[in-house]
């Protein structure tokens, strides 16, 4: 059976766990960004001519004393149609920029690194999740932990796949949203010089 080892430290890149935080509203956008691009658009409502019924005159035009009604299916009415509600194709998303949101991972990195959040680990299982489980626990990782790997392999999928608190990523989907909300950072060795190649990339 493989050990769950920790691996020597590695020095992390200044250019991205050690960038200028001017202000959290690039952070703030990234994040929203995250949120809107996963909604779904389930909600539907339907308009009058949709709803079932009033197809009868609820009264007669004139001489009740009361408005002038065609079809109880008005949407002024309760159990009318809706006017101007969801119809399960509205588009949320947001676009960012890739340099934005590069520039914003790097700040949420920088952040997490600051708070003493992120860490260097190599995580080896042969796929049980006892090994996950022990790892965390020798590390008092005891809180929501994210997992960064160079490349998401069985073993470590089928390991993690049953933690509550842990999720894995693999390093070019990382996002700003996980970053924010873990209480543990874990970085692979290997993930940390392609993270550095993907977001500093062509900005010299």
């Amino acid at each position: 059976m493989a050990e769950t080892t920790t691996t020597k430290k590695t020095t992390l890149p200044k250019e991205v766990f050690a960038v200028e935080v001017k202000n959290h509203e690039l952070l703030k956008l990234a994040y929203d960004a995250y949120l809107a691009n996963s909604r779904t658009s389930a909600a539907t409502t339907k308009t009058r001519g949709e709803v079932r019924g009033g197809g009868k005159k609820p009264w007669r035009q004139k001489g009740t004393g009361r408005a002038r009604f065609g079809s109880t299916r008005n949407p002024i009415w309760r159990g009318g149609g809706i006017v101007f509600g969801p119809r399960g194709n509205e588009n949320y998303s947001k676009k960012l920029s890739t340099q934005s949101k590069r520039q914003a991972i790097k700040q949420a990195l920088t952040l997490a690194e600051q708070a003493k959040k992120v860490h260097v680990l190599d995580v080896k299982t042969t796929g049980k999740t006892s090994e996950v489980v022990k790892f965390l626990g020798d590390n008092k990782f005891d809180r929501k932990t994210l997992i960064v790997v160079e490349e998401k392999t069985p073993a470590i999928i089928r390991a993690t796949n049953n933690l509550q608190n842990v999720l894995l990523v693999s390093t070019k989907y990382l996002s700003v949203y996980h970053i924010l909300n873990a209480d543990a950072i874990v970085l692979s060795p290997a993930s940390v010089p392609t993270l550095r190649s993907w977001l500093v990339k062509e900005e010299a």
